[in-house]
């Protein structure tokens, strides 16, 4: 007589596999710890600041606990937070892309991160891993990326061949699908200017097997996937991904601020990291999924808006000077190069 303990559980309306009856608590678990883990990485290495902790309640339910360092050795302002919120409806900016999540409820849980350093030669740096549940669905999402003001090579080199290393323990096509598809969405349209030199980037991964589930057709991150074709995984190979990549990012980060904290500027290093700030402001306000998806949702205004640095300027027909560092930013590092 066969069991039924231990095997997997099949929606009979999308006949795929339910996650396991704990999904929520372990993933809740992870981006915690995670938040715990670089909140610390961060501290220590700063040497001078400690992050604030303001916990919060979400009146339609959930809620979290927003982490701010400021005034710090080395980060004039940054943020790392854990929400966990869940309610009635998913918002549009998600029923866009899973329209069969409309009429089901929602659970979703993650940990944000944005630090703005004061020294211009020390990148701003974003990370983001979550995992949603609505009705017959699951996914995890996530991934982190670099924006450098004065940039250099080997840190570029650096932070993608950390996370490309995280990546090929569960899969070689993960990188390169994933790097494409961070390049893509780290886009400024308005600008045709990449928002920094990249990272990784995913959303939508579950067990349907199709690694790049974005809306840009056309672009190479998914030509790149229909190439690949389906990848099996399942709930537990994915989460075990996605704690890998959040382990990636203290050992990506921190070597380029023990090579760059020592880094002398001036008045010109200051105004031009100012200045690249605006594009980290515009691409957040207008393009950026997290921060619609908590305003769409009614989250903390405050925890949401944290990723906007504390200072920031903009110029009007600003031109670097050819040859200069610069017009190096523009002209050599935001140009979606192959890293790795």
């Amino acid at each position: 007589m066969s069991s039924l303990v231990n095997q997997p559980l099949i929606n009979n309306d999308t006949k795929r596999v339910l996650p396991p009856s704990d999904a929520r608590e372990k993933a809740k678990r992870f981006v915690m710890n995670l938040q715990d883990k670089i909140c610390q990485g961060l501290e220590e290495i700063d040497g001078k600041a400690r992050f604030r902790e303001d916990k919060w309640e979400r009146e339609e339910g959930g809620g979290g606990r927003t982490r701010v360092i400021r005034d710090g050795g080395i980060f004039e302002q940054g943020g790392v937070n854990f929400s966990e919120v869940w309610g009635d409806t998913l918002p549009p900016s998600i029923l866009m892309q899973r329209p069969e999540g409309a009429g089901h409820g929602f659970y979703a849980t993650g940990t944000s991160m944005v630090l703005h350093p004061k020294n211009p030669y020390i990148p701003t740096v974003h990370l983001n891993y979550r995992y949603f549940e609505a009705g017959p669905i699951w996914w995890f999402a996530g991934g982190a990326d670099l924006t450098p003001y004065y940039a250099f090579e080997e840190d570029a080199i650096h932070f993608h061949q950390v996370h490309k290393d995280a990546c090929d323990r569960h899969h070689k096509e993960y990188y390169p699908t994933f790097k494409r598809w961070c390049d893509e969405y780290f886009y400024l349209k308005h600008r045709k200017e990449a928002r920094g030199i990249g990272g990784i980037f995913f959303d939508y991964q579950d067990d349907s097997g199709i690694l790049y589930a974005g809306s840009n057709a056309d672009g190479e991150a998914n030509a790149y996937s229909e190439k690949v074709g389906k990848v099996s995984r399942n709930w537990e190979d994915l989460f075990a991904f996605a704690q890998s990549c959040g382990d990636a990012f203290l050992p990506a980060y921190l070597p380029i601020i023990e090579r760059r904290r020592n880094t002398e500027y001036g008045e010109r290093e200051r105004n031009f990291q100012l200045y690249r700030r605006g594009r980290y402001v515009e691409f957040n306000l207008v393009y950026d999924r997290g921060t619609i998806f908590g305003l769409q949702t009614n989250g903390r205004t405050e925890s949401i808006l944290m990723s906007l640095p504390p200072l920031t300027r903009w110029e009007y027909c600003y031109t670097p000077e050819k040859g200069s560092p610069e017009a190096r930013l523009t002209d050599y590092f935001l140009t979606g190069r192959d890293w790795v």
